[in-house]
């Protein structure tokens, strides 16, 4: 029977979404790469997934090296997996006699060490946000945007993963304060989030004071006049027309607010999170304790940031010692 590479890129997707669980961004990426497969193949004139061999693999892969805008090694390794994903779900299911993806190799990644902001910035860039002790309901926005910053360093957590938080995912402290009887004094004091990361798993991570007051002053005084514009969510944060906060409004406040805080060098999605787990093994927590608190599968992932760490340590050694140089 022959399968066309559109075919069996229904059958793989279908299987990722309903049996693997994974969120709708990686489904839709995991699209992006298959159908870009598909016309790669069907440029070369093979139209049955059965004809494709590890050579065949080898040379997609050398061709997305090798084209006009060149791929980064990243983004070839991760089409390649996804392409040999689908390959090896296929011959699983008894749909192809071989897996094509055996052992075809993927090109050596550079390690990039991840970038975090010096504490000063990071504290400049939460100041450049609003939303302090001055701001009123009048400005339920800067208020929700301190919130937002607040928590991403606080916590860790993946942009993505603050903008999919529910009211409900603030959980009170065993033994703390009184959180029934006054919820939002418990929260000036710190929590606990209930976060969803990759693969739909969840973790628990504390939060501190800075970000429980920046949380409370939010709850208080700006989420119901932005909720009220909308229909009602159980979103912890909203847009102005009462919404989820999507992904890419918590990327433009955290530009405006490196903007207004003047702030030279490049800040992501992703530099709270560089900066939370770098400021923490500078503090001297336990790696183990930061890849549970990051939600990473393996030790390995968390490790990178030690090796940004000893960097540092071994700069001021030399801007110290007598003896150094």
């Amino acid at each position: 029977m022959s399968l066309s590479a559109a075919q069996g890129a229904e059958r793989f997707l279908r299987h990722v979404a309903l049996e693997l669980g994974l969120s709708a961004n990686s489904q839709a990426a995991y699209r992006r790469d298959l159908a870009a497969y598909a016309a790669w193949l069907d440029a070369q004139g093979i139209d049955d997934l059965a004809a494709v061999t590890p050579a065949t693999l080898s040379a997609y892969v050398a061709e997305l090296g090798a084209a006009e805008r060149p791929l980064a090694p990243a983004s070839i390794t991760r089409r390649l997996s996804t392409v040999r994903g689908m390959h090896r779900f296929l011959f699983e299911e008894g749909l192809l006699d071989t897996h094509a993806g055996s052992g075809v190799r993927t090109p050596k990644r550079p390690q990039r060490l991840p970038k975090a902001l010096p504490i000063e910035d990071v504290e400049a860039l939460l100041a450049a946000a609003g939303g302090g002790d001055e701001a009123s309901a009048a400005d339920p926005v800067a208020l929700r945007d301190r919130a937002v910053l607040e928590l991403l360093y606080a916590s860790g957590a993946r942009v993505s993963e603050i903008c999919a938080l529910d009211v409900d995912d603030l959980l009170a402290v065993p033994g703390g304060a009184d959180a029934w009887g006054d919820p939002v004094a418990a929260l000036e004091t710190g929590g606990l989030l209930q976060v969803t990361g990759k693969g739909a798993k969840q973790r628990i991570v504390p939060y501190g004071s800075y970000a429980g007051r920046a949380l409370a002053a939010y709850l208080v005084r700006a989420r119901p006049h932005l909720v009220a514009a909308g229909r009602g969510t159980p979103a912890l944060f909203v847009g102005p027309r009462g919404g989820r906060l999507s992904r890419q409004s918590a990327w433009l406040v955290i530009r405006a607010a490196a903007e207004r805080a003047g702030i030279e060098a490049e800040v992501s999605p992703h530099t709270l999170r560089h900066s939370f787990a770098t400021h923490l093994l500078s503090g001297g927590a336990d790696v183990r304790t930061v890849q549970e608190l990051l939600g990473h599968a393996s030790v390995t992932t968390t490790q990178i940031y030690t090796q940004v760490t000893a960097d540092t340590l071994r700069e001021h050694y030399l801007l110290a010692h007598p003896r150094a140089r």
